[in-house]
């Protein structure tokens, strides 16, 4: 029985080691280049005697920067992706809930790290692939492992503007995988195309399909995805042929009538999640690629990702919505009534998950981790976690799950979840702001702050761009006299709404 993801890369390097495993525009890693790295730098984290330790990997988005996340594995400890574009404050509230004792590096992002007044062990990418292997300790190390040691942090939004670092083990990742590469048919000759940023579960879909098949996967440059036509090139030229993207990005592609000048000349299997896709951008991708199989993925980062899944094989109106279908093998969806009772057909309920797929819960917050990670209440003889996902959806006819909507304020935008509470916390720690409230438009997906405070709009834009990711800065920034409120006294979001939609319509 497997118990690391590592058997994948260790078995596949046997059968094709001068197969590129990992590439970009401009460099490329074969199989036995990614398992030479990742054993040298499993060899220098070993030398200082660390144990189940997070280790953050700061590097630029590249090939290298992954097989410095296997290097981490190998050395008994659990890699922390960070992102070189994240904003100084968000790495340091990141940093100030792992107190990492290790930071890897390459040359481009060691002038950032020196800006955080990080104290541990800064080490260099480039140095640490150079330190001989030492294959008594790492196979010491690996005698000692277990299925459900961690094996990575991805940190997500928090409501408190603190991010919340999720902790996945080697089983919900390895369960994942097996059962991802059977929904999507992953082969040897299977090429991908990545999109999403390394820093966020969304890239295990790519990543360790590839060890496991021998595949092969292009890091597609993020500057492309403003140039449809130009991001259709790199798909032909790398004879990519299969995609997982977040839904506005093949919405991107086919509204802007990409298709009507290039076509992807080898896609056959495209899979979609995070957003709802429009069933208008669906067709147009759909009568180009009439050939292709089109999959709607659904999941948590808190259940390793992606838990659901529906291969589109009928047409729909243009006001229908595409299911999120079945839970994967070995994964069970309860949806839950308020009273904790199952629904039933066209009654909506949460969505919540259990098996192996449920991770670890939230580093360093027990607090959080117990709201969300909970005992099953439909069993109370013995012991059974289950994530509460706080999205709620039905099942129609046919037993599909079909989502449809956020229990509470947090929000998919631009692939990404996002909680609007943290992004109100950041405009309230601004000097000169009395009150902030941030609402979404699901029509145009858009991200909408209202604020009150003497500070000018401009100002609260630059500010926000410094403290939050790119894809947490609102599009619509509005200043107020007074904030509306409910009877009780709580912002009024739903009459803010209100006011931003009559605004669009003048």
């Amino acid at each position: 029985m497997q118990t690391n993801v590592l058997e994948y890369l260790e078995s596949t390097v046997l059968k094709v080691p001068h197969k590129v495993a990992y590439a970009n525009e401009e460099d490329v890693l074969t199989f036995q280049q990614v398992y030479d790295y990742a054993r040298a730098i499993g060899s220098a984290i070993a030398t200082y005697h660390y144990d189940k330790q997070p280790i953050v990997v700061y590097m630029k988005k590249h090939p290298n920067a992954i097989s410095a996340f296997y290097g981490v594995v190998y050395s008994g400890n659990f890699y922390v992706p960070i992102d070189e574009e994240m904003p100084q404050y968000r790495i340091e509230l990141i940093f100030q809930t792992l107190q990492p004792k290790m930071i890897i590096c390459d040359e481009e992002t060691q002038k950032h790290i020196q800006e955080l007044n990080y104290q541990g062990h800064i080490c260099l990418f480039e140095e640490m692939i150079q330190t001989p292997i030492h294959q008594e300790t790492l196979t010491k190390i690996r005698e000692k492992a277990l299925d459900i040691d961690p094996l990575y942090i991805v940190f997500t939004s928090g409501s408190t503007g603190i991010p919340k670092g999720v902790v996945a083990c080697h089983r919900s990742v390895i369960d994942y995988i097996e059962n991802l590469s059977e929904v999507l048919q992953v082969t040897e000759g299977s090429v991908f195309g990545n999109q999403a940023p390394l820093y966020f579960d969304a890239c295990l879909k790519e990543l360790y399909p590839t060890l496991k098949f021998g595949a092969t996967t292009y890091l597609v440059p993020k500057n492309l995805f403003m140039f449809p036509i130009q991001l259709i090139e790199f798909l032909n030229k790398h004879k990519i042929n299969t995609i997982c993207w977040v839904a506005s990005a093949l919405s991107l592609v086919s509204g802007l009538k990409t298709f009507d000048k290039i076509k992807p000349e080898y896609l056959h299997t495209i899979a979609f999640g995070s957003e709802v896709f429009p069933i208008k951008q669906y067709n147009e991708w759909k009568r180009v690629l009439p050939d292709a199989r089109f999959i709607n993925l659904y999941g948590p980062t808190e259940a390793t990702g992606m838990s659901c899944y529906y291969e589109v094989k009928k047409e729909f109106a243009l006001d229908d919505v595409i299911p999120i279908g079945k839970p994967f093998h070995n994964t069970e969806v309860l949806l839950l009534k308020e009273d904790n009772t199952l629904a039933k057909k066209d009654e909506i309920g949460e969505i919540c998950i259990r098996g192996t797929a449920v991770t670890l819960g939230y580093y360093h917050n027990k607090e959080k981790t117990n709201e969300a990670f909970v005992q099953n209440p439909l069993n109370d003889a013995y012991s059974e976690i289950i994530y509460r996902t706080g999205d709620l959806a039905r099942y129609n006819e046919n037993h599909e799950l079909i989502f449809v909507s956020r229990k509470d304020y947090q929000i998919k935008h631009m692939g990404h979840r996002i909680e609007l509470g943290e992004i109100e916390q950041h405009v309230q720690m601004l000097e000169g702001i009395t009150n902030a409230c941030c609402i979404y438009d699901q029509e145009v997906e858009k991200i909408v702050l209202y604020y009150i405070g003497v500070k000018e709009t401009k100002e609260v834009k630059a500010y926000l761009k410094g403290k939050l990711p790119r894809y947490m800065i609102p599009n619509v920034v509005r200043k107020l006299d007074d904030m509306p409120l409910t009877p009780n006294g709580k912002m009024n979001r739903r009459l803010l709404k209100e006011m931003y939609k009559e605004s669009r319509r003048k």
